[in-house]
């Protein structure tokens, strides 16, 4: 049974997406960092940047966004990316001149202060604004419309010849702007003529709405909003054919009521509203994978386990056989680890859904010898990533059982989005040993004493350092200073970091630099 839990708090919406009880996937969507991907925008140059051929554009949003010259000339590539697709184009113009050598330097495309239309093409994260295109396309259920390019293409997705044959027949056919194109998504392949046309229409009135509003307006604005989380959960049941979509408030279960009317005829969706006092993601044990989703270390159903660690340049997953439950025969311990790799490969993937891992990734398998055993758990890898809407990119096992993957990165990671860097570490993880924070103080004692001639001092340090030093370093200590002819006090706070002391004056009170 497939499912769609839709839970709503007044800062938050999380929808999990189960496959027989089993959680698959999860999106997590703050108010205040409400996703813009498809959003566009009338927006206004602020800075030209020539050396990289990029531009910095002020989008009404917490962060300027960011183009670069290619997302200005056309790329039919970008397309590709932005719809997680591959397509099969055809252009009207079959005779279209490629971008004139001039065309290349963004100076002479863009200027300060110049208003711009520009859409969406990747979330900002962190310190990152947004990545803009202005090759834009409105995207609806069936069709794709792209209003500054000629191209009519089916999505590789649809197999069926006769069904390719159909749709590339009835676009061609379309009356549509000059220099207008369309794109036929996967779940066009079911839809009628006249929806098709429908979809069209109103999509082209969406774009006649974006010229006005664009002319109409003076300042950076958004002109077109992507449809919400809501809308795409609902849309993602219908295409793939979910068996029911359950959401635990009453208002948002009305919407999504009203919107699901246009769809009930040819779909068996059932649209339920959560009673139960028990929280719906407890009652479903999502709050439990969500909170496992957030730590480092991952168990495997057999007792081997997985170390997930972030950092700057690329995630890294290791994998290891633990407690491993597998038995295996003395000349069969080969058999035994690849059962555990293949293991790992189908948490990894689910993993990565999960924690919305994105860039590039590098996963540690457990040795193995054969190459026909590492082919196997490449293999359920690859299948297992096959589930992920996120475009992805995974290469061969080296000879050390190291597999590189990229995974496309289009939102915040969950633990970008639910936690924050440790004050104390800054996000390390680590701290000084109470032996190294003693061996400060002491450094510390001999430069007041030697170098600021103070001569009555008072140590001030977190209890539990404070107990670390009656060891043994509080004898020394005390014992150095009177060699230096100082007298030395001590005493604690609770307030203060576990690495932190400080100097007092006994003779006037003041702290002390050091």
């Amino acid at each position: 049974m497939k499912e769609i839990l839709i839970n709503i708090e007044s800062k938050e919406v999380r929808c999990a997406f189960l496959n027989e009880g089993q959680l698959r996937d999860l999106i997590v969507e703050r108010k205040k960092t409400r996703q813009i991907t498809g959003n566009v925008y009338r927006g206004k140059v602020t800075n030209i940047l020539h050396n990289i051929q990029s531009a910095f554009i002020d989008i009404n949003e917490s962060e300027n966004g960011f183009i670069h010259i290619s997302d200005i000339l056309e790329n039919t590539q970008k397309f590709q990316d932005m719809f997680e697709m591959d397509f099969d184009i055809e252009s009207k113009k079959k005779s279209s001149k490629p971008p004139k050598e001039t065309e290349t330097d963004i100076t002479k495309i863009l200027k300060a202060n110049q208003p711009v239309l520009v859409q969406v093409v990747k979330e900002p994260i962190g310190s990152k604004g947004a990545r803009l295109t202005s090759n834009l396309s409105i995207a609806g259920r069936y069709l794709v419309l792209l209003p500054n390019t000629s191209h009519r293409g089916v999505s590789r997705k649809i197999d069926d010849p006769a069904s390719r044959d159909r749709l590339k027949k009835l676009i061609r056919a379309f009356e549509m702007p000059v220099d207008m194109g369309l794109i036929c998504r996967t779940s066009s392949v079911n839809a009628t003529a006249e929806m098709l046309i429908d979809e069209a229409h109103d999509l082209l009135k969406s774009w006649q709405q974006i010229v006005k509003d664009f002319h109409k307006s003076s300042k950076p604005t958004c002109l077109y909003e992507e449809s919400d989380l809501m809308k795409r959960c609902l849309m993602t049941a219908v295409d793939k054919q979910y068996d029911r979509v359950l959401v635990d408030d009453y208002s948002v279960y009305q919407i999504l009521k009203k919107m699901y009317q246009k769809y009930s005829e040819n779909c068996e969706v059932k649209l339920e509203f959560y009673r139960d006092k028990t929280p719906m993601f407890d009652r479903f044990n999502v709050e439990r994978e969500i909170e496992k989703a957030l730590r480092r270390k991952v168990w495997l159903p057999s007792g081997g386990y997985l170390f997930l660690d972030k950092t700057e340049a690329m995630y890294t997953i290791d994998v290891n056989s633990g407690r491993s439950s597998h038995q295996a025969e003395p000349g069969d311990v080969e058999e035994a680890l690849v059962r555990i790799n293949m293991e790992a490969a189908e948490e990894i993937a689910r993993q990565m859904r999960l924690r919305n891992i994105g860039g590039l990734v590098i996963c540690d398998f457990i040795d193995m010898r054969s190459r026909k055993n590492q082919r196997r758990v490449l293999d359920r890898l690859k299948e297992a990533m096959k589930e992920d809407t996120a475009k992805c990119t995974i290469l061969g096992m080296s000879e050390f059982g190291l597999v590189e993957m990229t995974r496309q990165r289009n939102r915040e990671s969950l633990a970008q989005t639910m936690n924050t860097n440790c004050p104390y570490c800054m996000g390390s993880g680590q701290i000084r040993t109470h032996e190294s924070t003693s061996i400060e103080i002491e450094r510390s004692l001999k430069k007041l004493i030697n170098t600021r001639q103070q001569f009555g001092l008072k140590l001030v340090c977190h209890p539990l350092l404070e107990n670390y030093l009656k060891g043994g370093d509080r004898d020394y200590l005390s014992k150095t200073a009177e060699e230096l002819n100082a007298q030395l006090d001590f005493d604690t706070q609770d307030s203060l970091h576990l690495n932190e002391f400080e100097f007092y004056s006994t003779i006037n009170g003041q702290k002390l630099e050091v």
